[in-house]
C-alpha cells in the first residue's frame, strides 16, 4: 500500500497542529509549529481563510488519518467497518478501529518511538502475536492476544534505545505491558475516553454521510 513519505512537519502545517509524528521530537523548542508565524504549505498559505462546513469537516478526516498514519482509501473502508458495529456511534467506532490497528499497539505499548516506526518495525518482522510473527500493520488486535517483540529482536542496540527512552510510558487501561518479558496484551477494547488527541469524529461522520 502506498506510503506518505514526505516531510512529516509538512503534514502538521498543513493541519495546523502537532500531529507528534516525530514523537519527541515535536515537544522540542525548534518544532516548527512552535512558531506563531507558520504557514500552511503552499503558495497561498498564509492565508488563513474561514473555512466552510465541508472544509472543516475534511481538515478534520485528513487530521486524523494523518494521526494514524492512514491513506485515504484504507480510512474509507475503516469508516464502512464502523458503521456496521453494533452497540457504539459511527465515530466511536472508527477510533476503535483505529486503536486496535497492530502499529497503533505496538506504539502505545512503547516499543516505538512514533507510528511510523511502530509500522516499520511490523514491516520487518520484528512483532509477534500470540507468539506468532505478524507483518501485517493494519491487524486488528482483539481482547487477550499477547504483543511482544521478537527474541531475535530484543538484542538489537536499536529496540534496546528505544524500550529505554520509553521505559516510562503511560500505558492505556486497555493495554497491559510486562516490561520485564516486553510482553503486551490487550485486555478489552479502547474507549473513546482513551483517546489522548484532539478529534472531532462527529465531523468525520458528517462529511461521510453526505
Amino acid at each position: 500500500m502506498a506510503r506518505y513519505t514526505g516531510p512529516v512537519c509538512k503534514l502538521c502545517r498543513r493541519e495546523n497542529t502537532k500531529l507528534f509524528l516525530k514523537g519527541d521530537k515535536c515537544m522540542s523548542e525548534k518544532c516548527p509549529m512552535n512558531d506563531p508565524k507558520v504557514k500552511i504549505p503552499g503558495p497561498h498559505g498564509d492565508r488563513r481563510r474561514k473555512l466552510t462546513e465541508y472544509g472543516t469537516q475534511l481538515r478534520e478526516k485528513q487530521k486524523t488519518k494523518r494521526y494514524y498514519g492512514v491513506m485515504e482509501r484504507q480510512f474509507a473502508n475503516y469508516f464502512e467497518m464502523a458503521t456496521k458495529v453494533k452497540g457504539l456511534t459511527t465515530g466511536e467506532a472508527l477510533l476503535q478501529i483505529l486503536e486496535r490497528r497492530l502499529d497503533n499497539v505496538v506504539y502505545r505499548l512503547g516499543f516505538a518511538n512514533t507510528r511510523r516506526e511502530a509500522r516499520q518495525m511490523v514491516n520487518h518482522g520484528h512483532i509477534t502475536v500470540n507468539g506468532k510473527r505478524v507483518d501485517i500493520p493494519s491487524y486488528q488486535v482483539s481482547p487477550g492476544e499477547v504483543i511482544s517483540i521478537r527474541e531475535k529482536s530484543r538484542g538489537s542496540e536499536h529496540v534496546k534505545q528505544i524500550l529505554e527512552k520509553n521505559a516510562a510510558t503511560m500505558i492505556p487501561k486497555w493495554l497491559e505491558l510486562n516490561r520485564e518479558t516486553l510482553q503486551g496484551k490487550v485486555v478489552a477494547l479502547s474507549e473513546r475516553s482513551d483517546i489522548d488527541f484532539d478529534i472531532n469524529e462527529t465531523l468525520i461522520v458528517e462529511l461521510y454521510s453526505k
